[in-house]
């Protein structure tokens, strides 16, 4: 039906409000302590119940905060955090399924992630010729962001698992190197002129293991190389720190992104802005 697939790539692609926040210190805190919280938080529900049951859970929690921040056709602060913070639980979800599971090193993880995410930016790059999030307009594009963004936090955590578990660093090693690595990408956008949106999604992608590594530091037993906290208290402290936080830009609206047509249409918005 001809027609019935004209009006449905028109509503994929039909531009509105632009539906993801604009890259200011508040982004990098909150997706900082959601990547935390979304390692403690999955840890915490698989050993609280039954794991299938709790991956089920998380599963469904995803999803209905994808559709729920889908449906809204906007940037609004406490349904895209929301989102993210279940992406992070049911990402590292997913990772660890294919360790603990199907028992599949956490090298064969990382590389599969890593070739799942590349296959998404190809495909959006292909589709949309731009891989900014400032053209993140359209149902169309907002899916392959949040395909991106799930891949990023499955591959994360795997590569987070890897120099822990796999090289025996530890988790406070691990943090530190990674800590490290993501002042790269901040230095090359800030003093190098390198490429902003490559800088953001490198950065984006760090994120994860770091945040991983310093909750797993602060939980996990001191047998191994933790400091015993737990992740119920971890999970605690994250989620009033993050709530806190999306409070204050849902209130000041401080993070809403100011759309430049004139850019967007020609697909040269930078993914981070000075």
């Amino acid at each position: 039906m001809p027609g019935h697939s004209r009006s449905s790539l028109s509503l994929l692609t039909r531009a509105g409000a632009l539906r993801v926040p604009e890259i200011t210190a508040a982004f990098w805190i909150v997706k900082g302590l959601s990547t935390a919280i979304g390692e403690s938080g999955s840890d915490f529900l698989v050993t609280a119940m039954d794991p299938p049951i709790a991956v089920a859970l998380g599963f469904l929690g995803f999803l209905a905060a994808l559709v729920m921040q889908i449906r809204t056709g906007r940037y609004i602060a406490r349904t895209y955090w929301l989102t993210v913070v279940m992406v992070g639980v049911f990402g590292t979800m997913a990772a660890d399924v294919m360790h603990v599971a199907l028992g599949v090193p956490y090298t064969l993880s990382t590389v599969f992630y890593a070739a799942a995410l590349a296959t998404v930016f190809t495909l959006w790059h292909r589709t949309e010729h731009t891989l900014s999030i400032h053209t993140v307009d359209t149902p169309r594009r907002e899916l392959f962001y949040w395909a991106a963004v799930a891949a990023t936090f499955a591959m994360g955590t795997a590569l987070g698992d890897f120099t822990a578990y796999t090289l025996h660093l530890g988790y406070a090693a691990s943090a530190a190197i990674f800590a490290a690595l993501i002042l790269v990408p901040a230095a090359g956008y800030r003093w190098l002129g390198w490429n902003p949106i490559l800088c953001f999604w490198v950065a984006y992608v760090i994120t994860r293991p770091l945040g991983a590594a310093v909750a797993d530091w602060v939980a996990k037993p001191t047998q191994v190389s933790g400091l015993g906290v737990g992740n119920g208290p971890v999970v605690a402290v994250l989620g009033v720190l993050i709530l806190a936080l999306v409070c204050y830009l849902a209130l000041t609206k401080s993070d809403v992104q100011r759309p430049d047509r004139t850019a967007e249409s020609h697909h040269e918005d930078p993914a981070m802005r000075r």
